[in-house]
């Protein structure tokens, strides 16, 4: 009989931040790579589409891009928007990770090892998506620091954390913090029903054959694999995201006014403009970036819960 420890619901969400932090710390310089190159050559004109929307571009791939980075901002350039995305990682992260199993029981789970794959779907998109709503100002004021491009000595967009939540404030409003709740929200929930569920599932899909035992070596297996399957369910929806975060109200960018009016409005213009590529553009560095992000939070999470006695996952 399986022994629960004390105040495991609070345990369960403390582990959740803790490890999704921890991942966001590691891989916050593939995210500003992947960030710029999502916004390279934006609504560009490409005849014949297809490759057309990777061509002509300012960080032509992963690798130069980074030295791109590393050339013109230094090391702290691949370190951009590092606070916020932690503020944000610790509270939405842990709440669609930590909140991910009482709502599976919630929807009728009763065998961690035999749930449906529809139960842990339903509670991925549920935890993913009431979790990304608390912390959409954390991920517009990350997603604009991560885009600035300024160069050595160059005056910067914003002096940190703070002064980018009251410029924003000042300038936009309200409104503007909550910029791409939208997106924000229908990526997180896509997120979380592939990346979880394709964990759990793929890790007791192996245990129940026999393939292999509980340990690191399937935590690490079972992470990769979701993290390949997260990448290409979220890609697009992550470009139309960071695309109307980063979009200026008025004045400079891409033009006077708003460019996108809503998150369809970005999804046509981007497919018209470059094709349905367009929509996958930095889909390397987020395939690399949410493969160790997910293998740093299932398997520190795992490790974190064996530590204090707690079930796996």
């Amino acid at each position: 009989m399986e022994t629960r420890i004390r105040n495991e619901e609070v345990w369960r969400f403390v582990l959740a931040s803790t490890s999704c932090t921890f991942a966001a710390a590691v891989t916050n310089p593939i995210e500003v790579i992947k960030v710029r190159m999502q916004l390279d050559n934006e609504l560009a004109e490409h005849r014949g589409k297809g490759m057309g929307a990777f061509k002509h571009r300012y960080y032509p791939g992963f690798l130069r891009g980074a030295k791109m980075i590393v050339c013109e901002e230094g090391l702290a350039g691949l370190c951009k928007g590092l606070t916020p995305s932690l503020f944000r990682e610790f509270i939405y992260s842990g709440f669609r990770l930590g909140a991910y199993e009482p709502l599976k029981l919630a929807f009728g789970a009763t065998d961690p090892e035999h749930t449906p794959l529809w139960i842990k779907i339903i509670a991925g998109t549920t935890s993913g998506a009431v979790g990304s709503s608390f912390t959409v100002p954390m991920d517009v004021i990350k997603v604009r620091m991560q885009a600035c491009r300024q160069r050595h000595h160059e005056h910067r967009r914003y002096r940190g954390t703070f002064h980018a939540l009251k410029e924003i404030f000042k300038l936009e409003g309200l409104k503007g913090l909550y910029k791409g709740m939208g997106p924000t929200v229908k990526r997180a929930a896509i997120l979380t029903a592939t990346q979880i569920p394709a964990y759990d599932h793929t890790k007791h899909t192996i245990l129940n054959h026999g393939l292999m035992s509980e340990g690191a070596l399937l935590h690490v297996t079972a992470s990769m694999t979701a993290g390949f399957m997260t990448a290409v369910t979220t890609s697009p929806v992550d470009v139309v995201k960071t695309r109307i975060m980063n979009q200026k109200v008025a004045g400079g960018g891409l033009s006077h006014g708003l460019v996108y009016r809503n998150a369809f409005d970005c999804l046509f213009k981007t497919l018209r403009s470059e094709g349905v590529l367009g929509l996958y553009k930095g889909f390397i560095p987020n395939w690399m970036r949410l493969g160790p992000h997910t293998i740093v939070t299932f398997f520190v999470f795992e490790q974190l819960r064996r530590l204090i006695g707690m079930r796996p996952v």
